[in-house]
């Protein structure tokens, strides 16, 4: 009976911490577009060899990837936002309504058939 108390008291403040997380105010928690990626790691390798005796593939219609001679780009911090995601966006003014102008406009008149 007392096995079955504490595991229902840690069931019970797992479900009640599991929650928290939304106590952290969003500036402070980490982006998940910032953390070190997997791909961050990738290399080139070396072009293909073909053995003799063999024909090489057709590499006519091949993409060619030009060497990347840009400086590399300042490191982003966890809390900063991710590239991808737009800026707040937020008015604190109302945009002016026009006011209708009464302005006339000319009616067609009837012009009697013969």
């Amino acid at each position: 009976m007392r096995a079955l108390c504490h595991t229902a008291l840690a069931i019970t403040a797992a479900v009640a911490l599991g929650g928290c997380h939304h106590l952290v105010p969003k500036a402070f928690r980490a982006k998940d577009c910032n953390k070190p990626q997997p791909y961050d790691l990738a290399q080139s390798i070396a072009p293909l060899r073909v053995p003799p005796g063999v024909d090489p593939p057709d590499t006519q219609g091949a993409l060619r990837v030009p060497a990347d001679n840009e400086p590399t780009p300042p490191p982003r911090k966890l809390t900063d936002p991710c590239l991808d995601e737009p800026p707040p966006f937020a008015t604190t003014a109302t945009p002016a309504t026009p006011t209708p102008t009464t302005t006339a406009t000319p009616r067609a008149r009837a012009v009697p058939s013969d």
